[in-house]
């Protein structure tokens, strides 16, 4: 197979040359140059405002007595678990834990309310504090936490001994990701990945994969499916009972979906418009040529969502009305509350992504996941380690997990054009972002919308993924389900916990503020797929029978899902 570079428009001029001033933290996603600055900022200010220091100090004395004063359990909020067991409520812990959250609380405080600093620089500054000081959490100690002392007691120490092997296991997946055993459990294919169907189109850059039909008659309109390439597709065909893809195939739809090949340095100038003509396009190209359908549903999962988006608005600048519908997973159109990701992403920040990218020609995965962990490092750095080299416990592992552990690079071009068209300079709802050279827009879509935003997503925040309705011209149904940004998606129906929120809003004129949106939803126990089938069964004709398979290249789920 041939690789082909295309000519860039101008959407995707961006930088991957070499910054003669960027700092190179492979897998620090804080830049020594941005991060200087914004505590600099800090201090000096702090430091020329008198009365706010003194302020400051009688805050922290206040804050220390009511720690001395306050008995029972711990004010932790909702998603810190930290502090969840009950031994956290008795003498001394309850002093440990409560004087740890009040100064957390305060030192944010006192950083975010420096007078003269810019609000960037605050939110920085605020964050990396928050970091350095987590990592000092009385449940990070083991002589501190009292779970910890219960378990070395009752053990003898053994939970030592296991925390020890635990940590030379995690060594030997950190240099050979295969030998996991989240890896060896999930077999690609096998366990996960697993929904028959044939590969019916390959090019550079994707595989199209056709899902065998499951029932006697199917509706007439396909649905493609658009993941992310930031990660492997079958996030949305994991195992048989929790395979959003093999749902719908149940349902009675044609399913189709695109799988993203791992690139390597060869692909380090593939532009975002090339992921949208050879990804998008062509295989909405292929899904039409097969069945002969007139119209044809679409959903777009995280960036996999936002890319289509860009498609789908190019499509109806272009005269091309194939799609029937349009369905957003927690896929983000306005970026300007884009939530804490945005700490990692300026001009300073970027430069230095864009060093490592130009040395490499791609962003590794790993490098990718700093940012990602750091966000939620409570619970996928600090929590983690606590259990499994303190408290010796094994890590239960699943199939998600499986999915996450493998991961996948984005070439250079094109996600710099990512980071800083889209990202950064917000050119997709402002009208600049180009596709096939010339400039897109939303509210050109007028085709149907179901998006949905999750209720605890730290990657695409609901109410950034809600702005959809201020933009395309069609009707927008919004659902807000509960979870974070992959939990709240793979939702299956029987999960335990799991509920959604929806609303049809109409044309965007009529749709409601987040707030009001909150007040006006009616609310829904159990699994927001069903929901969703319906939808596509109301923009759907007649059930007929399936259309024919194309012209199988391989079994699913094919050979880009492999690369490594």
């Amino acid at each position: 197979m041939t690789e082909t570079k295309t000519p860039r428009n101008k959407s995707d001029e961006t930088a991957c040359e070499t910054s003669p001033f960027a700092f190179d933290v492979p897998g620090g996603p804080l830049s020594p140059a941005a991060l200087g600055p914004a505590v600099a900022d800090v201090l000096s200010h702090a430091a020329t405002a008198p009365g706010y220091a003194a302020e400051v100090a009688k805050a922290a004395a206040r804050q220390s007595l009511y720690a001395l004063e306050a008995g029972g359990r711990p004010q932790a909020d909702k998603e810190d678990h930290r502090f969840a067991d009950p031994a956290w409520g008795v003498a001394p812990f309850n002093f440990f834990a409560s004087n740890f959250l009040l100064i957390e609380d305060w030192l944010n405080s006192a950083i975010l309310s420096t007078p003269g600093v810019s609000p960037r620089h605050a939110r920085l500054a605020a964050f990396a504090a928050r970091q350095w000081l987590d990592a000092f959490s009385p449940s990070n100690l083991p002589w501190t936490n009292p779970e910890v002392l219960r378990a070395t007691f009752k053990e003898g120490g053994l939970n030592f001994v296991r925390g020890y092997q635990h940590w030379l296991e995690d060594l030997r997946h950190e240099f050979d990701p295969k030998t996991a055993a989240a890896a060896e459990e999930f077999v690609v294919g096998r366990d996960v990945a697993a929904t028959p169907g044939k590969v019916v189109l390959r090019n550079e850059l994707i595989e199209l994969i056709q899902y065998a039909p499951q029932t006697p008659q199917t509706r007439p309109e396909p649905l493609l499916i658009v993941p992310a390439w930031i990660m492997k597709y079958y996030i949305l065909d994991l195992s048989p009972h929790n395979s959003l893809i093999r749902y719908l195939v149940g349902r009675g739809f044609t399913v189709f979906c695109i799988s993203w090949r791992n690139p390597g340095p060869e692909m380090a100038e593939t532009s975002f418009d090339d992921y949208r003509r050879l990804g998008v396009m062509a295989a909405l190209d292929a899904v039409s040529a097969i069945g002969g359908a007139e119209k044809i549903h679409a959903l777009g999962y995280c960036l996999g969502g936002t890319l289509l988006s860009v498609a789908a608005a190019a499509m109806a600048r272009d005269g091309d009305d194939r799609l029937a519908t349009l369905c957003l997973l927690a896929a983000q159109t306005d970026f300007t509350k884009a939530g804490e990701l945005q700490i990692f992403v300026d001009e300073t920040q970027l430069d230095q992504l864009d060093r490592i990218m130009a040395r490499q020609g791609y962003l590794d995965a790993s490098q990718m996941a700093g940012a990602f962990s750091m966000l939620r490092a409570r619970d996928l750095i600090w929590s983690r380690m606590v259990k499994s080299y303190l408290l010796g416990e094994k890590a239960h592992t699943n199939d998600l997990m499986a999915w996450n552990a493998d991961a996948t690079r984005m070439p250079c071009r094109m996600h710099s054009t990512y980071l800083r068209a889209l990202f950064l300079h917000n050119d997709l709802a402002e009208g600049r972002f180009e596709a096939g050279g010339k400039p897109v827009r939303l509210d050109d879509i007028h085709a149907p919308v179901f998006a949905v935003g999750t209720e605890g997503d730290h990657v695409a925040p609901w109410r950034s993924v809600y702005k959809i309705r201020r933009f395309v011209s069609g009707d927008v149904v919004f659902l807000l389900a509960a979870g974070g940004h992959n939990g709240g998606i793979v939702s299956e129906p029987g999960h335990r916990k799991r509920s959604y929120r929806l609303l049809d809003l109409g044309p965007r004129r009529s749709a409601p503020a987040p707030r009001d949106y909150l007040a006006r939803a009616s609310v829904h126990p159990g699994s927001w797929w069903p929901t969703f089938a319906d939808w596509l069964d109301a923009h759907s004709g007649a059930f007929g029978p399936p259309p024919p398979m194309g012209a199988a290249l391989c079994d699913a789920p094919g050979t880009y899902v492999h690369q490594r």
